[in-house]
């Protein structure tokens, strides 16, 4: 069977499928679209026949192309089920999910390169306010992710409860983007930077950081 990642070693939405891929032993082919090198490979031809979008990332899995994130992790869950990503019963799998879109559609949209380019290239945007953009909108999604899992009874060694889940995926890439731009984790979110910490022993984990990809710089 071939397995293709298209992917970029930066883009936190290719670091959440390639943790879920690890996660559930799947072994698959990376192909890197580099997003700003030549005008950005995700405009070529070639790749806007994979996705109309011009996003990463895309799996294509006996010929057949998948596309966003999360779809593509929640297909991995119905064709590969073990290990779960959404374990547990309606309740648990809705707080995972709840965490996962939390990040994946009301956080990182905002961070997206798309987005903070057009704010600098079109609006003229100052690169300290882009900066500022992008703290702004990500400390609010942690702060209220924060304030929820330290009292959530569900919180275990990980987001929801004490195996990795779906919402692992989402929050440990955000938080590597978080890093990148002088928010200082440990400090201002000790909760999340503990998840963090527990995701980060363990290899999945590992092998899907971005300086461990073959297009990394």
């Amino acid at each position: 069977m071939e397995r293709l990642l298209y992917t970029y070693f930066r883009s936190s939405a290719a670091y959440r499928v390639r943790i879920a891929m690890n996660l559930k032993g799947l072994p698959y082919q990376s192909i890197p679209v580099h997003l700003v090198r030549e005008g950005g490979q995700q405009h070529a031809a070639a790749f806007r026949k994979l996705n109309p979008q011009e996003l990463v990332p895309v799996l294509v899995e006996d010929g057949h192309a998948m596309r966003q994130s999360l779809a593509i992790i929640e297909w991995l869950e119905e064709r590969h089920p073990t290990p779960s990503l959404l374990p547990g019963d309606a309740e648990t799998r809705c707080r995972i999910r709840q965490i996962a879109c939390t990040i994946a559609c009301d956080v990182h949209p905002l961070q997206n390169l798309r987005v903070v380019q057009y704010l600098t290239g079109v609006l003229g945007a100052s690169e300290d306010a882009k900066t500022e953009w992008m703290r702004h909108w990500m400390t609010l999604g942690f702060d209220a992710l924060e304030t929820e899992l330290a009292v959530a009874p569900w919180r275990g060694r990980f987001c929801v409860g004490d195996v990795p889940t779906l919402a692992d995926c989402c929050l440990v890439p955000q938080l590597f983007n978080a890093r990148r731009i002088g928010i200082n984790v440990e400090r201002d979110y000790p909760v999340l930077a503990g998840i963090d910490a527990a995701c980060g022993e363990i290899p999945a984990f590992m092998e899907a950081h971005p300086a461990r990809q073959v297009d990394a710089e």
